[in-house]
């Protein structure tokens, strides 16, 4: 039976929550380093200036075409929140930064073989509701959410990078203060998980 989410359809315009996971459980991130140099390969391809490699060649560009709107990388998995304006720039984007990544992380550890539990997967988010939904599971992630050090939930609220999209959730809710309301409604959000359950990480 093929895996519930591997994605099947890539349309424009739409905004899709992305997720993966280490093969067997195994860390995607060992160190400050691992997370540092996941959250770079964003900013390779999402950045206003084109980046190249050593000998000069040019990196795609899919600023434009597709946005990180949230994150949150934990241990052995991580989340994003993903909008794509052209048909085809999610793939890229996540084939460059898995592709990258895994190439790094075997090289520094002395591994090989697949780092990844499987291709990444991804949920496309059918309205406004579930998109707020996904972008507070997203944050919540981590038991120590407003603490952890790895989701874009600072970037929200101190600043972001400019290859970080934080305006499109804000605008769903008006305001910054309204957000962090959503993000505090404990009880509205164990009640949202149930609705939104089948289109979850298991």
């Amino acid at each position: 039976m093929p895996s519930r989410n591997v994605l099947k359809i890539d349309i424009p315009k739409s905004y899709y929550h992305v997720y993966a996971r280490g093969h067997a459980k195994q860390k995607l991130f060992r160190d400050e380093a691992d997370f540092e140099v996941f959250l770079n390969l964003f900013a390779r391809y999402l950045s206003k200036r084109v980046a190249t490699d050593a000998y000069g060649k040019q990196y795609p560009h899919l600023r434009g075409e597709v946005q990180l709107l949230s994150y949150c990388l934990m241990d052995n998995h991580f989340h994003l929140l993903l909008y794509q304006k052209t048909e085809g720039a999610m793939s890229t984007l996540m084939r460059g930064v898995m592709t990258s990544y895994s190439r790094y992380f075997n090289s520094k550890y002395s591994l090989s073989g697949s780092l990844y539990e499987s291709r990444y997967k991804a949920s496309r988010i059918s309205s406004d509701a579930y998109l707020m939904h996904i972008s507070r599971y997203i944050h919540l992630n981590p038991k120590d959410w407003m603490a952890y050090p790895h989701s874009s939930i600072h970037s929200y609220f101190i600043g972001a990078p400019e290859w970080l999209e934080t305006t499109p959730i804000v605008d769903l809710f008006g305001s910054l203060p309204v957000y962090a309301d959503f993000l505090n409604d404990y009880a509205d959000y164990k009640e949202s998980l149930e609705e939104i359950a089948d289109e979850l990480a298991n």
